[in-house]
C-alpha cells in the first residue's frame, strides 16, 4: 500500500538508517527490459478477452471500505477475504463459497492494534496465508512512538480454521536493513519459498523498491535478498517514488509480478514483471518489466487509482481473477490516506494470444 503523502514521512524514508543486519545485501542489479520469456511450463490459458466475470452475478465494489484486497482460496473450496480497514487499527477476516458471497460474509476482527508499543499503529495490507498446515497473516504496522517506522510483522494460527483458535503474534521479518518496510507475500516455485516485499533502500532516491527472497521458514529470510524493481518510470514517480504490493501468478510458463506504482491518489497504478518459469527467479535479469503500466485509472468508467492487486480463480476453477481496489472519483481532498474510500473490486483476467495477461481497463461499477 502506497502511503507517502507527506512531507515528514518521505524526509524519514530518504534519511533511514543503513545499518545492515545479519541478512545478505540486496544486489542492485536492474530487472532486464526485453523481450518477453518464451512458453516453456505451467498451466496454460487460452486467449481471452479481460472483463466481467462468467457465472454467478457479482457488483462492483464488491467489498466497500476495504483497500489492499488480499483473497485466498483454501482446499475446502472456500474463499478467505482480507483487506486494510480505513482506520488502520485492525485485520479483519471474511469467508465464502462465492467470489459474490465475500460482499455479504460476515467479517471477523482477528486481531487489533495495541494501545502502545509496537504494532500500534498504520496496520496495512494483511495477507492471509496457509502454509504446512497453519494460517499466517503477514501485515505492516509501527510503533506508538513513531507511526512512519513501518515494519512487516507476521501472526500465526495452528487451528485448522483461521476463525477459531488463537493469533499468536510471530514478530517481525528480518530483512537486510532496519528501514521502512511493508506489503509481504508469500509464494512457492519448483520446491523453494519465497518473500516478496517493499522495502526502502538506503542510500537512494525512491520511496521504496521491490525485493524477493528465499524462505527458511514463513517467518525467516535465507540467503541473499535482490531487488526485481525500483521506480524509474515517470509513471512510477507521480507524487512520490513507488513501487509496492506485488503479487504473482504463474501461467503459460512464465512468472508474472504485478506491482503498484506512485501515489495513493487516481495515480496509482499497476506495472508488470515477467519471468521464465525455469529461470532464476533470485536472479534479477531473470525478469523483463514493462515500460508502460499495465492497469491504470480509466475516466470512461470512472475508477481512479487501480492497484494493489492480488489472483484468484473463480468458482470454475479455470477463470482468473484480478481482485484490487479503487476509487470512484479523481479528485481528493487532503490527503488520500485520510480518504475511506478505497473499495475493494474484481473482474476477469485477460490473456492475449501471446500468453501474456490483459488487464483491460477497470469494469464500471455494476451488477
Amino acid at each position: 500500500m502506497s502511503h507517502r503523502h507527506s512531507l515528514s514521512r518521505r524526509l524519514l524514508l530518504q534519511g533511514a538508517a543503513a545499518g545492515a543486519l545479519a541478512a545478505a545485501p540486496v544486489s542492485a542489479a536492474r530487472a532486464a527490459e526485453a523481450a518477453p520469456a518464451a512458453d516453456t511450463a505451467g498451466r496454460t490459458v487460452a486467449a481471452q478477452a479481460p472483463g466481467a466475470l462468467p457465472g454467478r452475478p457479482y457488483t462492483n465494489p464488491l467489498v466497500r471500505n476495504r483497500a489492499d484486497p488480499h483473497v485466498h482460496r483454501h482446499t475446502d473450496g472456500r474463499y478467505y477475504f482480507t483487506a486494510t480497514a480505513p482506520e488502520y487499527d485492525r485485520i479483519i477476516l471474511r469467508r465464502s463459497r462465492t467470489l459474490a458471497g465475500i460482499a455479504t460474509a460476515d467479517e471477523a476482527v482477528v486481531w487489533r492494534r495495541h494501545t502502545s508499543g509496537d504494532m500500534a499503529a498504520h496496520i496495512w495490507a494483511p495477507e492471509i496465508h496457509h502454509i504446512d498446515g497453519r494460517w499466517y497473516v503477514y501485515f505492516a504496522a509501527a510503533p506508538a512512538h513513531d507511526v512512519w517506522r513501518i515494519r512487516m510483522w507476521v501472526l500465526e494460527n495452528r487451528h485448522p480454521d483461521p476463525f477459531q483458535g488463537t493469533w499468536t503474534e510471530r514478530g517481525s521479518i528480518t530483512t537486510a536493513w532496519d528501514t521502512f518496510s511493508l506489503d509481504a507475500t508469500t509464494f512457492t516455485h519448483r520446491g523453494s519459498r519465497y518473500l516478496a516485499w517493499a522495502q526502502h533502500e538506503p542510500g537512494t532516491d525512491n520511496n521504496t523498491a521491490v525485493f524477493l527472497s528465499r524462505m527458511a521458514d514463513p517467518l525467516t529470510l535465507t540467503g541473499p535478498q535482490v531487488r526485481l524493481t525500483t521506480p524509474e518510470y515517470d509513471w512510477e514517480c507521480v507524487g512520490f517514488k513507488v513501487n509496492e504490493g506485488a503479487a504473482f501468478l504463474r501461467r503459460n510458463g512464465r512468472i508474472f509480478m504485478t506491482y503498484s506504482a506512485s501515489a495513493t491518489d487516481s495515480n496509482y497504478c499497476l506495472g508488470l514483471l515477467t519471468a521464465d518459469d525455469t529461470s532464476d527467479l533470485m536472479d534479477p535479469a531473470s525478469w523483463t518489466k514493462s515500460p508502460t503500466p499495465v492497469f491504470t485509472s480509466n475516466d470512461s468508467t470512472r475508477q481512479y487509482g487501480p492497484g494493489h492487486n492480488c489472483f484468484t480463480v473463480a468458482e470454475d476453477g479455470r477463470t482468473d481473477v484480478l481482485v484490487y481496489h479503487a476509487r470512484q472519483y479523481k479528485e481528493i481532498t487532503g490527503d488520500p490516506l485520510h480518504d475511506p474510500n478505497r473499495h475493494t473490486r474484481l473482474q476477469r483476467l485477460g490473456w492475449k494470444p501471446d500468453g501474456t495477461p490483459d488487464f483491460g481497463v477497470p469494469v464500471a461499477d455494476r451488477t
